[in-house]
């Protein structure tokens, strides 16, 4: 569904982005993680048409997106990180200009307002003006709009960044399910617990690059974990080791002679891939690591 290769951005001295590569096939949920100036919303922003690559290439569905800019787009549904609303316009009015933006009239075009405004939970404040609204529920109208129309791509930069429990909800729901149908979502966040809730695969970016792609098992593998035993010796009850091997960690522990209460394990997750990371900043460069 999307293919992007060697994408270069340059503003003035800084690569904002480097040779930047990334396939989102359908059906799939990409987490586009890393720290600040990364890359990732100049990613978004180049693949959404709103700026132009320096060089390298966007294929959507097919479509090389630099020669057939205007046909792409309808394929394609974006919720930016600096919300894009109409203020004094009401829920159903955004929500209506961008369905129309995405071809939708007449009868369809209600009917997948309705569809979304309840798959968002906003039916009940749809007549109210966005910026009467909260800010939470600002986010979802954002969502919504991108939503509309079921495009076969979504670019979701940081769509829950201050939201409440309820719009946290709502959008992880709503982007499950157009996943399950088949369209191919670019999700990039800092609260890695929802990467988690959502499946997601992962790409990792920095300094322009996506420096490693793959499953969260796959990129953790090889990361410690963390063995946790508690004994009933008042004098040290409780010894937490990193590891790699739980299981011989332990044996090698129970050989010692020292009888343990309890034992617990826990595996590396994505905080430590991200603690990886800045690791990895101090050496030896960006090279792409594929885990697959």
């Amino acid at each position: 569904m999307l293919i992007a290769e060697g994408l270069v951005k340059r503003y003035g001295p800084c690569r904002a982005l480097d040779g930047f590569d990334l396939t989102v096939p359908a059906g799939e949920i990409v987490g586009l993680i890393g720290h600040n100036g990364a890359g990732k919303t100049t990613f978004v922003e180049i693949v959404a048409g709103l700026v132009r690559p320096d060089a390298g290439r966007i294929s959507i569905a097919t479509l090389d997106a630099r020669l057939a800019r205007r046909a792409a787009r309808r394929f394609l549904g974006v919720a930016p990180q600096e919300l894009g609303l109409y203020g004094t316009a009401t829920v159903r009015e955004n929500v209506r200009l961008f369905a129309g933006l995405a071809g939708l009239r007449g009868r369809r075009r209600d009917v997948e307002i309705a569809q979304v405004l309840e798959e968002l939970r906003l039916t009940a404040v749809a007549d109210r003006r966005v910026g009467a609204l909260s800010g939470g529920q600002r986010r979802r109208v954002q969502a919504a709009t991108a939503l509309v129309g079921s495009p076969p791509l979504l670019l979701l930069d940081e769509p829950t960044a201050g939201a409440d429990p309820e719009t946290r909800s709502a959008l992880l729901s709503a982007v499950r399910a157009r996943a399950e149908a088949g369209t191919a979502v670019v999700y990039t966040t800092h609260y890695l617990p929802e990467l988690v809730d959502l499946d997601a695969t992962l790409a990792l970016a920095r300094g322009g690059r996506i420096i490693a792609r793959g499953t969260q098992e796959e990129l953790t593998r090889h990361l410690p974990g963390e063995l946790r035993v508690t004994f009933a010796d008042p004098a040290e009850p409780e010894l937490r080791r990193p590891t790699t091997d739980p299981g011989a960690d332990l044996a090698a522990l129970l050989a010692s002679g020292r009888t343990p209460v309890s034992v617990d394990v826990r595996r590396p997750g994505l905080d430590d891939l991200y603690r990886s990371m800045e690791i990895a900043a101090t050496e030896a460069g960006t090279e792409v690591r594929d885990a697959a």
